[in-house]
């Protein structure tokens, strides 16, 4: 295992440049941190490209892994995005969508969404409810940020994604589906439509929902049932509800 000391060394400036969202596009790159998400990783088959381990690291061990480098503790502070770091990280190799969903398979599309816990929240949920494909709308938040790969707790290492489309691109990509949207003037409650497959459900941003140009798209729209003075939910609560919609029909 290969010691590094300093914070000039091109493993060290790597990782520094991979928290930015520029830079993990180009590369094709992002960064792990822990012990568990590291070991889901390899469960799934994801490309461990380099390994950092603190000298108090004393976790599940990968020192069998090709290219692992020790990092010395200050200097592994310096690139940890966690208060309380456990002391090792990894940069891994994004997983490219093949094009190829399975019959009758539901899509997640998010409309810039924005808050980092809502997506990860939201993408371990699609895992969960069986969901083929993850799409994200251009001015969404990273999906390949820390705070996302965090929240979503291994599930983005498993589902398919789909970064950054235009309405246009979307359009294409869910011909054959039925568009479905949430609006509080629709017709139906969602438990009276037909959620369980061959959907392409929209999340819309927090605070300004769905945008104008996927509801003129939308082939089904359908609420959720409101008591008191609420207007809406937050959007992973959201989520989960109309997803698992899916599993109970």
């Amino acid at each position: 295992m290969i010691n590094i000391q300093s914070k000039d060394n091109r493993i060290i400036k790597e990782v520094k440049k991979l928290k930015n969202k520029k830079y993990r596009d180009k590369e094709g790159l992002y960064l792990v941190e822990g012990p568990n998400l590291i070991e889901e990783a390899l469960k799934n088959g994801v490309q461990i490209q380099s390994l950092l381990i603190s000298p108090s690291y004393k976790d599940k061990d990968f020192s069998y892994l090709d290219n692992s480098y020790l990092v010395e503790d200050e200097l592994f502070k310096e690139i940890s995005d966690t208060v309380n770091s456990q002391g090792i990280l990894a940069i891994v190799a994004k997983k490219n969508f093949s094009g190829e969903l399975k019959p009758k398979d539901n899509i997640l599309v998010l409309d810039r969404l924005q808050d980092p816990g809502n997506m990860g929240t939201i993408i371990r949920t699609a895992d969960a409810a069986g969901y083929g494909l993850i799409v994200s709308i251009k001015g969404s938040c990273d999906i390949y940020s820390e705070k996302v790969v965090r929240s979503a707790a291994g599930s983005l290492f498993r589902m398919p994604i789909v970064e950054g489309l235009s309405y246009e691109e979307l359009g294409e990509l869910v011909k054959g589906k039925h568009l479905v949207v949430s609006d509080l003037q629709a017709s139906e409650f969602y438990y009276e439509a037909n959620l369980k497959e061959d959907i392409a459900l929209v999340i819309g941003n927090e605070g300004n929902g769905i945008s104008d140009e996927i509801r003129q798209m939308a082939d089904m729209r359908v609420k959720l049932p409101m008591i008191g003075n609420i207007e809406s939910l937050n959007a992973a609560v959201a989520a989960g509800i109309l997803m698992y919609e899916s599993i109970r029909k």
